[in-house]
């Protein structure tokens, strides 16, 4: 009889999508490690803001290791010591319509319209990814999302659209949760009184646990009695985590406008971004997932911002209509985004997971889909890494000299131990980064 035999990667399911990760047990296949560094991250999270940056405004001054944040990323401060700022990246896979190229390109590294080949059926973006390596569920929401011209922007369109997967040789689109009181519901349940939601982290695991048990030897079973007492003990320290995050009133807002403008669904938009991120680090704290893609909105952002006293929606401001750049007001708009940053990776920092945060297990990518917006340029875009997974280092100011984002998409992969060759277009790729994770 052959002996019993677990990949590395097993989880044993608990209640909805919470998973547990098993220990290092003899049963185990030996699989030689893709990264030496340490421990590959556990979470990654993408968030995509629309209309690229105001370059002058974005770009830090001075040296990798000692640097001041430019006005647009000053926000962050607080944070800098967890944050990578990525400068001289291109995304030169970028083909197609210059907005669509861009929201495809981000996170595939591929152009808009594939060239005749056969893909196989599974992830086209990282987020996709990463879900399937981390055997996870992705939590993929938007915030104003499906105001552009995209014909039936209420469905997915590659102009409102980061998330794909390959499906019958083409992209499959994927649609992003709009409406936070169905997303709140959907995730934690019907808020019942005042009293926290909570979710064990060990609920349906210990029967699956002594059922393995009994097809193990000796030795094995005493590991994994060890590690069910470790995640007792670790549930008794991080449960006050694993909460729901209130539930912010957001009466009023009307998430299926799509083009149709909703002078008092604008106003909500901040309230309403607040409860999404709250909702995703919730998600994360609890297991219920560990990928996430938040968009702030489609590329076309077709909405007003009352809240900053502009007037006109932010295409407007940006470059429609030949009304020029009007930057003043586009850079007042990027420095509220990343405020906005700031407020998730701070929720990320404070959640203690053990003698370490949340945001220390791991890696959060924002971008957008232009650099500079009046020229759609895709050069030096307006990328940021942050935590600390995989290794990654923070409180550095790396610059590429204009290497292919396709580069920056195995990094970050490669940080969850998840080694690829390439990503996107081969064409495009010449090697991760490599120094993401040096000092």
């Amino acid at each position: 009889m052959k002996p019993f035999r677990l990949d590395r990667r097993t989880v044993l399911r608990g209640a909805g999508s919470v998973a547990i990760a098993l220990p290092w047990l003899e049963a185990m296949s030996p699989i030689e490690e893709s990264r030496a560094a340490g421990p590959s991250a556990k979470r990654f999270v993408a968030v995509y803001t629309p209309g690229g940056t105001t370059p002058s405004k974005f770009t830090p001054v001075g040296t990798e290791t000692e640097f001041k944040l430019g006005p647009i990323l000053t926000p962050l401060e607080p944070i800098q010591n967890k944050l990578v700022v990525l400068q001289g990246l291109d995304m030169k896979c970028k083909s197609g319509e210059q907005d669509q190229a861009g929201m495809v390109a981000w996170l595939t590294g591929r152009e808009q319209s594939l060239p005749s080949a056969t893909y196989p059926d599974g992830p086209a973006s990282i987020d996709q990814r990463l879900a399937d390596v981390l055997g996870t569920p992705l939590l993929y929401q938007a915030v104003r999302w499906g105001t552009g011209k995209g014909e039936k922007s209420g469905t997915p369109t590659f102009i409102n659209t980061v998330s794909y997967r390959f499906e019958n040789d083409a992209y499959a689109l994927m649609q992003p949760e709009i409406d936070p009181a169905a997303t709140f519901e959907r995730l934690f349940g019907k808020p019942v009184g005042g009293s926290p939601w909570r979710r064990s982290i060990l609920d349906g695991v210990l029967e699956r646990y002594q059922k393995l048990s009994t097809k193990l030897g000796s030795r094995d079973r005493q590991t994994l009695e060890q590690h069910m007492a470790m995640l007792r003990d670790l549930e008794k320290q991080i449960g006050s985590a694993c909460m729901a995050p209130p539930l912010i009133d957001t009466a009023g807002y009307d998430p299926f406008t799509f083009d149709t403008p909703s002078a008092t669904t604008d106003e909500l938009i901040p309230n309403v971004g607040k409860l999404m991120m709250d909702m995703l680090v919730a998600a994360l704290a609890c297991d219920l997932t560990n990928v996430a893609t938040l968009q702030w909105a489609d590329s076309y952002a077709g909405f007003t911002l009352p809240w900053l006293g502009l007037e006109g929606n932010e295409v407007q401001n940006c470059y429609e209509d030949n009304c020029g750049y009007h930057e003043p007001e586009m850079t007042k708009i990027f420095t509220w985004y990343s405020t906005q940053h700031a407020y998730l990776l701070d929720a990320m920092n404070k959640i203690d997971v053990g003698g370490h945060t949340l945001l220390d297990e791991s890696v959060v990518f924002f971008g957008s889909h232009v650099g500079y917006p009046p020229q759609h340029t895709n050069t030096n875009m307006p990328f940021l890494l942050a935590g600390g997974g995989g290794g990654l280092v923070g409180n550095r100011y790396r610059n590429y000299g204009g290497r292919s984002h396709n580069d920056l998409l195995v990094s970050i992969l490669d940080l969850f131990g998840d080694s690829q060759a390439t990503w996107g277009n081969a064409q495009f790729n010449t090697g991760p980064l490599g120094n993401l994770t040096t000092v």
